[in-house]
């Protein structure tokens, strides 16, 4: 069994490892604290190739796969976790668009996303009824002609008010059974009756828009369908799957993070006429949390190297994303510890790497989501 990375999933790591340290982590703080959508970050990743890393070359991608895509996204996180999280999206929104849209709705739109000239894309499934209960959605779709018309309200979307197109979920066959009448949308920006409505005040992840999204008398032409009608809901849960693998590996980039400089602060600061580096019990938090967070990464590595074989991956995506994200919440708790009163500081980013952190366990399928899916995994099996 080989755990080494390819010579390219390494450059790909190292790149954005250089880019990071260089042009982003000078710049998270502001980002949290001025909200500030990072546009010119955003480009920037994208000129790397970061915006279509598993779309092919023919759309402008990078095409380099799902393992290096995971790297590229802890690496960013490391930096800043609002960049992370837009950059994930995108990607599961390129992903979507690919594997599900029509050849004009591709042509048209891939190559915007791969490049830059889309700062993001969307992801418009969650209703303020339909969180964790998906098939509960509300926004209907109504054929009209050569046309669809949209109606309903989108919460919580990912750079909702930047993105150049959002997929929408909605209701195309009211009196189907529970989840087979919902489709999917690719919707563009400055539609009519697209509106766009507030940017949520959140603890975390702050300079990522997290907006309501309202459809009236939206009309949408009817190749924006992707896939068939009625496939809507199993395609969700499809990119979903993807999703958790790039929340997971966001989740490892702020638990690297936060104990990255937790360990070197303890390297300098002296207690009791010695480095506190030198007590067992901060010697112990440090271990339990390199030894946790590789230990979830070799979890998210596996799901990722699945996804990219085409062998099925949920359960190990659902596992991936539960323990990375819990994995990451405890470290950043024990890292703020380390720094004692000064972890509970705005002037140092362990904080910041907690309060960005916690959603993780939330988005793309909260921890106990996850455990409903890993359990009806192992329960549904016909025995031996």
């Amino acid at each position: 069994m080989d755990f080494s990375l390819t010579e390219e999933q390494a450059m790909i790591r190292d790149m954005v490892r250089g880019f990071v340290e260089k042009e982003l982590k000078p710049k998270a703080a502001y980002y949290d604290e001025s909200k500030e959508f990072p546009f010119e970050t955003l480009k920037a990743l994208a000129d790397l190739g970061l915006m279509g890393m598993t779309i092919p070359q023919e759309y402008g991608g990078a095409n380099v796969g799902t393992t290096a895509y995971s790297l590229a996204i802890t690496e960013i996180a490391k930096g800043c976790a609002a960049t992370a999280v837009t950059t994930s999206v995108t990607n599961m929104v390129a992903e979507v668009v690919h594997e599900f849209g029509t050849d004009e709705v591709k042509n048209k739109h891939l190559p915007r996303i791969c490049s830059g000239e889309y700062p993001a894309g969307s992801f418009a499934l969650t209703e303020p009824q339909a969180g964790s209960d998906a098939a509960n959605i509300r926004t209907s779709a109504t054929k009209d002609g050569n046309s669809y018309i949209l109606n309903g309200q989108k919460s919580f979307i990912t750079s909702g008010a930047h993105s150049g197109i959002t997929v929408v979920w909605a209701v195309t066959d009211k009196e189907a059974k529970r989840g087979k009448g919902i489709s999917a949308f690719v919707v563009e920006k400055g539609t009519p009756g697209f509106i766009i409505g507030k940017n949520e005040e959140k603890m975390g992840q702050r300079a990522s828009t997290t907006n309501e999204l309202f459809f009236e008398e939206c009309r949408i032409p009817k190749e924006n369908l992707l896939g068939n009608e009625g496939d809507g809901f199993k395609i969700s849960m499809m990119e979903l799957d993807g999703g958790r693998i790039g929340i997971a590996s966001l989740a490892l980039g702020l638990g690297y993070a936060a104990i990255d400089y937790a360990t070197e602060y303890a390297k300098g600061r002296e207690q009791f006429g010695q480095p506190i580096a030198n007590f067992q019990a901060i010697q112990w938090m440090v271990a339990d949390s390199y030894t946790e967070l590789d230990a979830a990464q070799l979890l998210v590595l596996r799901a990722a190297f699945l996804k990219g074989e085409k062998i099925p991956f949920s359960r190990e995506a659902s596992m991936a994303k539960l323990f990375a994200t819990e994995t990451a919440r405890r470290v950043t708790i024990k890292a703020i510890q380390i720094l004692g009163g000064y972890g509970y500081i705005k002037e140092y980013p362990v904080e910041r790497y907690h309060r960005d952190v916690i959603v993780t366990t939330l988005y793309e399928g909260t921890s106990e989501i996850q455990r409903h899916v890993i359990a009806r995994s192992i329960f549904g099996r016909k025995p031996a």
